[in-house]
């Protein structure tokens, strides 16, 4: 029974694995690719600073997914969900600060889904990392 769970558990962890990183995906790739000076109208912040955090953005999605998928490094994810965890408490203050609370939820779900798969997935590479002697 154990075994269903814990499937059922991965199943739904890469559900919001691959939700979250379409989200910054997007949002990381629309940072990218428009030009600085229209980003400079669309929020208070420096173009240049949300060109840097569109980079965070889109490495993190590529953190979430890529090292599950292809084996190699799972490790990896926990860190980009705590990266992405970073960045939503940023977003989440700049748009409490900017437009209030109401529409600073839709940053806070995101950031807290962010955390449940940096815990989940962080507690899943301890158990999965090999036993090392301290000394030989």
């Amino acid at each position: 029974m154990a075994s269903t769970t814990a499937r059922g558990a991965n199943t739904m962890l890469w559900i919001i694995q691959s939700v979250l990183a379409a989200l910054f995906l997007y949002a990381g790739g629309f940072k990218l690719v428009t030009p600085l000076a229209t980003l400079a109208k669309l929020s208070p912040f420096p173009a240049q600073f949300l060109r840097f955090i569109g980079i965070c953005e889109v490495a993190g999605a590529l953190g979430l997914i890529l090292p599950g998928l292809l084996g190699i490094k799972r490790g990896l994810t926990p860190l980009a969900a705590t990266g992405l965890v970073g960045i939503m408490v940023g977003a989440v203050t700049a748009t409490i600060v900017t437009l209030g609370v109401l529409p600073a939820i839709f940053p806070l779900v995101v950031g807290l889904l962010a955390a449940a798969v940096a815990w989940r997935r962080w507690s899943w590479a301890v158990e999965m990392a090999p036993a090392r002697s301290t000394y030989r």
